[in-house]
């Protein structure tokens, strides 16, 4: 896992989520995280079998946010989970062993669990102030992002308040991927904002 990790979020989006998903691939995005907090189940389901399908021809993983009935429905390639989230054990109990599973860490105490758990990847943040989550805690900073490299062994997804002018520091702390999501989807050409923060990765596109 390295590079940028796309989320969708059809409240801030401009164009929708599947013309978002559409570009990030363009871009070269591997990783595809669908997170729908507006919508029935039913038009759910339908939006992410659809993304799953454009993932997997463009050879992307797909991780479904917190619901873990949409992701076995359409045969995600795992679920990422935030803290108020149905528990790992549980969710590891329901879903094959193929399938990966995420956790959101704010601190340090909560990623240390999070590898006690077995947990796939980190997502952690916020690393700076972020507006996108009127829930979210209290950010973090990249030192935490340093610390959690040094201590846990996983691979670290950073989001929070990154854009264009931190990102860089937020890398060089120890981020394998970094994600944006105000920064990208609040723009009409999603494919060239996310090519910005590839590009902070040395990565070919």
């Amino acid at each position: 896992m390295r590079g940028y990790y796309f989320i969708t979020d059809s409240a801030l989006s401009r164009s929708g989520n599947v013309q978002d998903v559409k570009a990030a691939l363009s871009a070269g995005v591997k990783v595809v995280q669908y997170r729908e907090k507006n919508s029935s189940s039913a038009s759910m389901y339908r939006e992410a079998l659809e993304l799953r399908t454009l993932c997997r021809q463009n050879g992307a993983l797909f991780i479904v946010n917190d619901r873990i009935d949409i992701a076995l429905a359409v045969e995600a390639d795992g679920v990422h989970l935030g803290q108020e989230d149905i528990p790992y054990s549980e969710a590891r109990r329901i879903l094959p062993r193929s399938m990966i599973i995420g956790i959101s860490a704010g601190t340090l105490a909560e990623a240390r669990e999070a590898a006690d758990y077995g947990a796939d990847y980190l997502g952690v943040g916020p690393v700076f102030p972020t507006s996108t989550k009127t829930d979210a805690a209290e950010p973090c900073g990249p030192e935490l992002i340093r610390i959690v490299r040094r201590q846990c062994g996983l691979p670290i997804v950073a989001i929070g308040g990154i854009d264009e002018y931190n990102a860089s520091e937020v890398i060089s702390a120890g981020a394998d991927m970094i994600c944006s999501i105000s920064a990208v989807v609040t723009h009409t050409d999603v494919a060239a904002r996310i090519k910005i923060f590839s590009g902070l990765f040395d990565l070919p596109m």
